[in-house]
């Protein structure tokens, strides 16, 4: 088997780490120190993390969801096939690099989704985005770190407290999905999500088709 070939780094900011973008053969990989954080072989279960909060949502007349996080594409591509024509879906990415290696190498790994017109690109913390909202979204879903708890940056921390979930649920519309994804189950996540005035279903997602690991979806519908 080939060695991964190292083609581009970046630095996060805030207190965040180093994110380095691999490939070997038709492979990719993004990670930060010893993790990898996602894979183009492994997606499966960020795309449910769409497909199960659009299916909840995508017969309201033009929906709006937010995803924080834009990664390799796929929980953005997974979206927009389960929404209409109507729909908005605005993508939260900090990182410029990753945005950048969305429009040029990994782009069509999942069918180049940042070109379609229904999306809107935010550079910048999907927390802030989230902070000045009421009522705006229909969704919001969440694939920044491997759990609820800041991995990329420690400034993620915020997003998953309870003046975090807070936030997301005031950012909600009646009857919203707020979606998150993990690597692991985590209970005590799941009671704050409660307490935040959600209700909360949790799904466990193959990570490669019907076969890898059962990563944790939580979908937390506002009361």
């Amino acid at each position: 088997m080939n060695p991964w070939e190292l083609l581009d780094s970046c630095s996060v900011s805030g207190e965040g780490g180093e994110l380095r973008l691999y490939r070997r053969d038709q492979e990719y990989s993004i990670r930060t120190g010893n993790q990898e954080l996602m894979n183009s072989r492994v997606h499966g279960s960020e795309e449910a993390l769409a497909e199960l909060a659009c299916k909840r949502i995508n017969t309201r007349p033009q929906p709006r969801i937010l995803i924080g996080g834009l990664g390799m594409g796929y929980t953005l591509a997974a979206a927009l096939n389960n929404l209409g024509a109507t729909a908005e879906v605005v993508i939260a990415e900090l990182v410029p690099a990753v945005i950048k290696w969305n429009q040029t190498l990994l782009g069509p790994l999942a069918g180049t989704p940042l070109t379609d017109k229904r999306v809107t690109l935010f550079e910048g913390d999907v927390g802030k985005l989230i902070r000045s909202q009421q009522n705006s979204y229909d969704a919001i879903l969440l694939d920044v770190d491997n759990g609820p708890e800041g991995l990329t940056r420690k400034e993620n921390n915020s997003l998953y407290s309870p003046a975090g979930l807070s936030a997301a649920a005031t950012a909600l519309r009646p009857g919203g999905i707020f979606a998150v994804w993990s690597i692991t189950p985590d209970s005590a996540f799941t009671k704050k999500l409660q307490r935040a005035g959600l209700n909360v279903e949790e799904v466990r997602a193959r990570a490669r088709g019907n076969r890898g690991a059962r990563h944790m979806i939580w979908l937390g519908s506002k009361r």
